[in-house]
């Protein structure tokens, strides 16, 4: 699915004959993008609970602002960003908590949305920033240049991520397959 094709803006002619866009409807934008948000950030933080959580809030946010989220070049990648930092927060809030409480808390097994169970392994393997680039760029088939841009970072920063990504997930693979 391309993330890219699925938003454009659209233009239209103001008072002045200059091009201006218009901005679609919050509901149409929601339709359109909130599962793809969403399965891109459970993947992304490997939680389908906080991913949850997080595109709820991240869309509830874009809806408070949408006269300006609307115009964004990639609305969807604004969305996503603001809830993988939202989901961040929440994670090191609940791992502060953790240690000032010394609990053992066990994380609840949750369905998981990658099919391969090898390739979760791998997935687990690679921070949140590599695993981020590697979300966007073949979950959601986003270019180098959208990636950069949803995630605030370089377009060279999103080459070197995605090969970084990649080979260590081509490794953890390989090891996977001489072991069994």
């Amino acid at each position: 699915m391309s993330g890219e094709s699925e938003f454009e803006q659209v233009l239209e002619l103001d008072d002045d004959g200059r091009l201006q866009p218009v901005s679609m409807a919050f509901e149409d934008f929601f339709a359109a993008h909130h599962q793809a948000v969403l399965s891109a950030l459970a993947i992304t933080i490997d939680d389908p609970e906080l991913a949850r959580d997080a595109a709820a809030e991240a869309m509830t946010r874009a809806y408070q602002r949408w006269g300006d989220v609307s115009l964004h070049r990639n609305p969807a990648g604004w969305v996503y960003r603001v809830g993988l930092n939202w989901a961040r927060s929440r994670l090191r809030k609940f791992r502060r908590e953790v240690r000032r409480h010394d609990l053992d808390l066990d994380r609840p097994v949750l369905p998981h949305p990658v099919v391969d169970p090898r390739l979760d392994a791998a997935m687990a393997l690679l921070s949140v920033d590599h695993r981020a680039v590697v979300v966007l760029r073949f979950h959601l088939d986003w270019s180098e240049a959208t990636t950069a841009e949803a995630l605030g970072i370089a377009p060279g920063t999103v080459k070197s991520r995605t090969s970084r990504a990649l080979s260590r997930l081509a490794e953890a693979l390989e090891e996977t397959d001489a072991d069994q």
